[in-house]
């Protein structure tokens, strides 16, 4: 994905016919009013202030709410605002979010017209049980429909999906992912389920027929997950919820798999496996050097040096970081170059493949 700077406008719970039981939109973006006109020009502007670099290419999003379940003429009001910032070379393009249940000729002829460049489905789940327990309000195959309607306007797709719904399992949630990669969206988001205060997740929870998935779970769940959509070139722009002053663990989050660096810490996982595969394949059994891109550094080491503490415990090994200037996900262990993407063919074939056949 090209890097492009967002400028957010959030309609929490607007357009949104189903109280999805995991769902408080309000808490998980801390914004509870709707911008009148005033205002939302007022924060266009504030946001276009702090872009200094002019070379990145700037988007209006609508977040929070299902935007094409607006009422028409507000949806239209919204769009001609974010139209006029088009028009004036100010922004390339709209993005926005929305139901796979609310896409149609007629939505898609409007959101054209003003230029919306991205459309991203909230799908969660393509598993109708799950759907159902969840309180979705659509089925399964209408997120294909709608998926293939964006593609014929030759918009760019989002599939969002969430890991730990109520009813969900590891073959389930494994499946929405690979039915999501057949779909071939341009981009993924991924969302560990977490329990918000005032949902209907947070009664069952509470009542004991709701049990969410640990943190050390959800990471081994999206490991998988991640692995997956590797493999098939799709990229997962977000891992995890971002935090705010209500997502974090002294706000709204009741209970769940939360952790700030979320992303990392599946990414984490995958190095340590990564690493301790080819240390099988080369029988290495002293301390030894990984040489990596600086960026990969902290993923090699882990959160809290966790992945060095894994190595030195299971193995009695010490390991010595040190950077080298090869692309990103290319290691040198000791002097043997190995590649990720070598590692997740691997992985995809002699892990993911079986479990996807289990389903």
């Amino acid at each position: 994905m090209n890097k492009c700077n967002i400028i957010p406008i959030f309609v929490p719970h607007m357009g949104c016919p189903h109280d999805c039981i995991f769902c408080n939109q309000r808490k998980i973006t801390n914004f509870v009013d709707v911008l009148d006109e005033i205002d939302m020009r007022r924060n266009i502007e504030k946001y276009l202030s702090y872009f200094k670099n002019k070379s990145i290419p700037i988007e209006i999003a609508f977040y929070g709410g299902s935007f094409t379940g607006l009422d028409k003429n507000l949806m239209i009001a919204y769009l001609n605002i974010a139209k006029d910032y088009i028009n004036k070379g100010l922004i390339k393009s709209i993005r926005l979010s929305t139901r796979p249940d609310y896409i149609s000729r007629e939505i898609l002829d409007i959101l054209k017209k003003y230029e919306v460049g991205t459309i991203e489905l909230g799908v969660q789940s393509m598993t109708k049980t799950t759907l159902d327990l969840n309180n979705r309000g659509h089925n399964v195959e209408c997120v294909y429909e709608s998926s293939l309607l964006i593609k014929e306007y030759d918009i760019k797709l989002g599939l969002q999906m969430m890991v730990g719904l109520y009813g969900d399992t590891f073959q389930t949630t494994l499946n929405t992912a690979f039915e999501l990669c057949k779909i071939k969206p341009d981009f993924v988001r991924v969302y560990p389920t977490l329990t918000i205060r005032d949902t209907g997740l947070e009664r069952l929870y509470y009542f004991k027929k709701y049990i969410p998935m640990s943190l050390e779970d959800s990471i081994y769940l999206c490991k998988y997950i991640y692995i997956l959509f590797e493999y098939y070139h799709i990229p997962i722009i977000r891992l995890g919820l971002q935090s705010s002053d209500n997502i974090s663990e002294d706000g709204d989050v009741v209970a769940g798999p939360y952790h700030p660096s979320f992303r990392e810490l599946v990414e984490s996982s995958i190095y340590r496996e990564f690493i301790e595969y080819y240390m099988s394949i080369f029988d290495i059994k002293d301390n030894f050097i990984i040489e990596c891109n600086k960026t990969e550094v902290s993923k090699i080491i882990g959160n809290k040096k966790l992945n060095l503490y894994y190595f030195k415990e299971k193995f009695d090994i010490n390991i010595k970081i040190k950077t080298h200037i090869l692309d990103k996900n290319i290691l040198k262990l000791d002097e043997n170059i190995v590649y990720m993407n070598d590692f997740i063919d691997y992985f995809f074939n002699n892990n993911i493949l079986r479990r996807i056949d289990e389903t």
